[in-house]
């Protein structure tokens, strides 16, 4: 009793007791259904299946009583008929379960997908807006050259009236002289210079002697 007790150690998990079955690769199997699945799906299928059933039929209401091997009533066709049908129904259902986990993964990709799209779309748009916000600022081309060309008939109506005013100072007599008695020097009285006393004011108003 003693060495059973050691020998069940509780920090050990139990191992398994009872029949064990065979373990099957679900990849390898699933792959397998669904090459059935899709076989017994086609045209082919069905053509093929009736003809041996049809030839069935002749063998065993035609032939020799002796050499058919499923008379009347076509018990044995009956049976494997039913096995046929037992197995293809899981295995449709095995496919179909294959193909519904696939469309759920398709399904949430294409999902995380759109998601993604859409906030680089909004991005994007958030960035355009911005961009033409900043545009906006912007002198284009057209409005340069517009001020340019602005600039230019203000310049040459600066440069007419210029023009306009020294034709009107060429021509009028009283400015002609008037610019001629400028150009010239201005004469000293008498020709006298300041500091002589003859020509004081002050002593022109002396009352004589």
């Amino acid at each position: 009793m003693t060495e059973q007790r050691r020998t069940e150690r509780l920090d050990l998990p139990r191992e398994p007791r009872g029949f064990k079955l065979p373990r099957v690769d679900q990849e390898t199997f699933g792959r397998w259904a669904e090459g059935i699945a899709r076989g017994m799906g086609t045209a082919n299928f069905i053509v093929y299946m009736t003809l041996v059933i049809s030839a069935w039929f002749l063998w065993n209401t035609l032939a020799p009583a002796g050499m058919r091997f499923d008379p009347y009533t076509f018990t044995f066709l009956t049976l494997v008929l039913s096995i046929q049908a037992s197995y293809a129904a899981p295995l449709i259902l095995l496919a179909q379960n294959r193909q519904a986990d696939r469309d759920r993964v398709a399904m949430e990709e294409d999902r995380r997908r759109a998601t993604m799209q859409k906030a680089d779309t909004e991005y994007l748009a958030r960035e355009i807006a911005a961009l033409r916000i900043a545009l906006g600022e912007v002198a284009t081309r057209d409005f340069v050259r517009s001020e340019l060309a602005r600039l230019a008939e203000e310049l040459d109506e600066a440069a007419q009236r210029r023009q306009r005013l020294g034709r009107r100072h060429r021509d009028d007599p009283a400015v002609r002289a008037g610019g001629e008695g400028l150009d010239e020097p201005r004469d000293e009285v008498d020709g006298d210079q300041p500091g002589d006393g003859r020509h004081d004011p002050a002593a022109s108003h002396r009352p004589e002697s």
